[in-house]
């Protein structure tokens, strides 16, 4: 059986659900800094990184879950000349010991983003 969260703050720029749980672990899609009802500007990739957290963090907190029940991590950037601005950002969000995590590089991001993380969680 799945059980499926939704946060208020976040949109879904396409059909899928924010997170969904089966059995004992949760799957959070992908959030961009402009899947949030007002996204504003786009930003620089350290705002994107943020903003993208702050999706996540509301979905999280949604199914009753926090960063600390993050198992993987995988993360899509349009260019890896991001990738140490947007560990800068990680580390705010992440304590060692950090889960696993997956970065690579990508043509393109849906709404134009430079960055879009998602999570695998667990109880």
């Amino acid at each position: 059986m799945r059980r499926i969260y939704t946060a208020d703050t976040v949109r879904s720029s396409g059909p899928y659900s924010h997170c969904v749980e089966g059995n004992s672990h949760i799957f959070i899609s992908g959030q961009t800094a402009l899947n949030g009802k007002n996204p504003g500007p786009k930003g620089d990739i350290v705002d994107q990184t943020k903003k993208a957290f702050e999706n996540l963090e509301a979905i999280l907190k949604e199914a009753n879950l926090s960063f600390d029940n993050v198992l993987k991590v995988n993360v899509y950037l349009t260019s890896m000349k991001y990738f140490d601005d947007m560990n800068q950002v990680y580390k705010e969000y992440f304590k060692e010991p950090y889960p696993a995590r997956t970065c690579v590089a990508v043509l393109e991001l849906p709404l134009g983003a430079d960055i879009e993380i998602e999570l695998v969680c667990q109880r």
